[in-house]
């Protein structure tokens, strides 16, 4: 494991939606820190990016579930990635961004890395991040995605995928978030982190 440091943001809901599939990445990101076991703190609540929050600080994986409504997750977002880089003294070419968010095109439980400016097909939550935080004011930094699907009503119109995403999830899905989504997501971060090793690789100086 190198030195580097990931700050992991999962988005969702608060009460009364939280058990919601639009939630599934907080379930993910809850999922990735059992998987991690005992090298990764237990998530407590603290003030973090300017609101209480569930987080679990830990090294190399800073996990941090938003607080805020799907829809307005971005500011806050933008706080978290500041605060990161102020406490750990890092550069933002340091500190890589994953944003973990659910995924209406892909079935339960499927987990993929996707790239920064992927499109975000209508997800409110990336919307919202993407008008927060700009590329260009960071340089050098590393930002990706992690979906983990939720599957998607056969009705596609906005009324039944919106009751959809809100509705409470049921045990199997639950169980299968829980269960087996925490070990993908771990599977994505490796990826990520040799992508990074060989970005720098690439342009270190040959002796």
């Amino acid at each position: 494991m190198s030195g580097r440091r990931f700050l992991i943001v999962s988005l969702g809901n608060q009460e009364p939606y939280y058990d919601c599939l639009h939630s599934a990445g907080h379930f993910a990101l809850a999922s990735l820190q059992r998987t991690l076991g005992s090298s990764q703190p237990p998530f407590t609540r603290e003030r973090y990016g300017g609101k209480a929050c569930k987080v679990s600080a830990g090294r190399p994986y800073i996990m941090a579930q938003s607080p805020t409504m799907m829809n307005v997750s971005g500011p806050w977002v933008a706080n978290a990635w500041k605060q990161a880089l102020e406490t750990h003294m890092l550069k933002p070419a340091e500190l890589s961004l994953v944003v973990v968010h659910d995924e209406l095109e892909a079935g339960l439980g499927k987990v993929r890395t996707r790239k920064w400016n992927t499109s975000h097909r209508g997800h409110n939550g990336l919307k919202s991040i993407m008008a927060s935080l700009k590329p260009a004011s960071f340089p050098g930094a590393r930002w990706s995605r992690i979906s983990v699907g939720i599957g998607r009503p056969q009705a596609r119109d906005h009324a039944n995928v919106s009751d959809y995403v809100l509705k409470k999830m049921t045990s199997f899905q639950k169980d299968i978030i829980d269960t087996k989504v925490g070990l993908g997501v771990l599977y994505c971060l490796r990826e990520l982190e040799q992508q990074w090793d060989q970005d720098l690789d690439s342009i270190a100086p040959k002796p």
